[in-house]
């Protein structure tokens, strides 16, 4: 690249605005805004030229000054917010109730929002934040952040870091505070260094030229928060990791034993017991809502065991299991255990486990069981021979039956709440089959002309509990993102960089300062050290030109 010399001796890279040396402008014509009219001098990096101003030939060199462009980064957080807002609009295809009509986003969308549902559906907004462009929006914002920071820190760590104390007077005279005083004794310019350590200025002298400097860590804080931006965006992004983060969803029976999902068959759940508490009727602070909406539950809590298969469990056999834990999981209280987390999250009460039922005389009045059978709802077989010589045989099951648009029987869902069968009965030494339709409240003779009826001769019912089983190990780099960026709003918004130079010509002092905010603060501070001093106050260049 082409090299720009100083006056001083100092040769700078092309793009540079001021010496790094000496601060002298490299271009007599650069003025803050570009305006020939302001004698101030553009301050931004201490004028080291950033590389996204400087290559600008290659491809390379065009992606690198279009991400590095801030107004591309904000465009690009814009739009990922507003696509954010679209996906919370309706519920994600994972927030979709487990006790809904139908789980098939196809369906659930349209038949619960209408239209809105349907389009929000065939634009793929169910499934936004897994999405392929989603994740690719992100990482295009991560981009966008290691770039405009790369891009501005390395010109800053520069600048920062050739601090001389030394000065062009150019450089001096051009800043926002400045001022002239003659006849300064060296006594004086010693009170003043004085002054400015107590205020915890570091004070270097360099033959007479004196640069007091402090809070140059704040310039660091945007950079900080660059840095919590981009663990945030990588813990979202790790989150479709199943290794790091997995919430699956389990419905679990009273009594019933499984495997947990997600958990590679390592750990099993065993319900113990569902309760579901109400509040009490008599209680004022419910009273009204209890008359409104009915009983109101206070509790709802399962209590559960969970084991883990031992690790030498020969494939193939049956598992050895190990308790590990006994715990009751209710509404904000989860359950814990090796990195997983059990929330209580639906529940389904009454449904059917198991039924009985009697075969009987058709001309019995008294309905006399010739014999019984009991059918498991959670695992019916297809036949049951009997002790009388009966035979039924299992034709259909319904375990949630209802009719369909068409009139035929189905199944609204696969839980046993509103079970109904087609029997087929054989009676003692025949071949031919009567046929029965059984349901909550219905028994039909398909044929008329059948000599024995099913009845049901008892049930047993109980509770089932919904699960929600999450593991997320990206929640500690959320945390750490997030601690890290406020860190650096701390950092940027409560201390400011000051600079002071005192540059000593002939029978005069200079005095210049600069800072990157709050300017009231440091003419205080250059007030309070030139105090019982002949020197005098700085003066603010910049309202002189309005």
């Amino acid at each position: 690249m082409k090299k720009v010399k100083c006056e001083c001796g100092h040769i700078n890279p092309e793009g540079t605005i001021l010496c790094e040396a000496c601060g002298k402008p490299v271009d007599e014509n650069q003025y803050i805004d570009g305006n020939k009219e302001k004698k101030l001098l553009n301050m931004r990096y201490d004028g080291i030229a950033r590389r996204s101003q400087t290559y600008t030939t290659s491809i390379i060199d065009k992606i690198w000054s279009f991400f590095s462009s801030v107004k591309v980064g904000i465009w690009l957080i814009v739009i990922a917010l507003l696509a954010s807002i679209l996906g919370t609009i309706f519920p994600q295809a994972q927030f979709i109730p487990q006790n809904a009509i139908s789980r098939d986003p196809a369906i659930y969308y349209e038949d619960q929002f209408g239209i809105f549902g349907l389009m929000y559906y065939q634009l793929g907004l169910y499934k936004l934040y897994s999405s392929w462009w989603y994740m690719v929006l992100l990482g295009l914002i991560g981009i966008s952040l290691v770039i405009c920071s790369l891009d501005r820190f390395v010109p800053l760590y520069k600048a920062l870091k050739i601090q001389n104390a030394r000065r062009h007077e150019t450089f001096l005279n051009r800043q926002r505070l400045y001022s002239e005083t003659y006849k300064v004794n060296q006594e004086e310019v010693e009170k003043v260094k004085a002054s400015l350590k107590k205020q915890r200025y570091k004070v270097r002298d360099e033959n007479g030229h004196i640069l007091a400097e402090k809070g140059r860590f704040s310039r660091w804080g945007p950079y900080v928060n660059h840095i919590g931006l981009i663990i945030v965006l990588l813990a979202a992004i790790l989150r479709f990791s199943s290794f790091l983060y997995k919430d699956e969803y389990i419905w679990i029976r009273e009594g019933e034993q499984k495997v947990i999902p997600g958990t590679d068959g390592e750990y099993y759940i065993e319900n113990l017991n569902f309760i579901m508490e109400m509040h009490d009727e008599n209680d004022e602070r419910f009273k009204e809502a209890i008359e409104q909406e009915g009983a109101i539950p206070s509790n709802y809590q399962t209590d559960v065991v969970i084991y883990k298969d031992k690790e030498n469990k020969v494939p193939g056999t049956e598992s050895e299991l190990e308790p590990i834990l006994e715990s009751s999981i209710q509404m904000n209280k989860p359950a814990k255990f090796d990195g997983y987390t059990l929330y209580q999250s639906g529940y389904q009460l009454n449904e059917f486990s198991n039924m009985t039922f009697k075969i009987f005389e058709k001309e019995d009045s008294n309905e006399t069981a010739l014999d019984s059978f009991s059918i498991d709802l959670t695992n019916p077989e297809s036949n049951y021979v009997l002790e009388n010589g009966f035979q039924v045989d299992v034709e259909q099951f319904y375990p949630d039956y209802i009719l369909n648009d068409d009139g035929a029987p189905t199944s609204e869902t696969n839980n046993p709440k509103n079970p109904a069968f087609v029997f087929s009965v054989y009676p003692p030494d025949s071949d031919s089959a009567e046929v029965s339709f059984i349901g909550i409240g219905m028994n039909i003779d398909a044929t008329g002309e059948n000599d024995y009826v099913i009845g049901l001769q008892d049930y047993e019912m109980r509770d089932v509990s919904g699960l929600q089983v999450r593991r997320d190990y990206t929640l500690p780099l959320f945390g750490l993102g997030s601690a890290i960026f406020m860190i650096g709003v701390i950092q940027g918004m409560y201390w400011q960089h000051r600079r002071i130079w005192i540059h000593p010509k002939e029978n005069k002092i200079l005095i210049a300062a600069h800072t990157n905010k709050n300017w009231f603060g440091i003419k205080k501070d250059i007030e309070k050290s030139i105090k019982n001093t002949s020197i005098k106050m700085v003066v603010d260049q910049k309202e002189l030109d309005k």
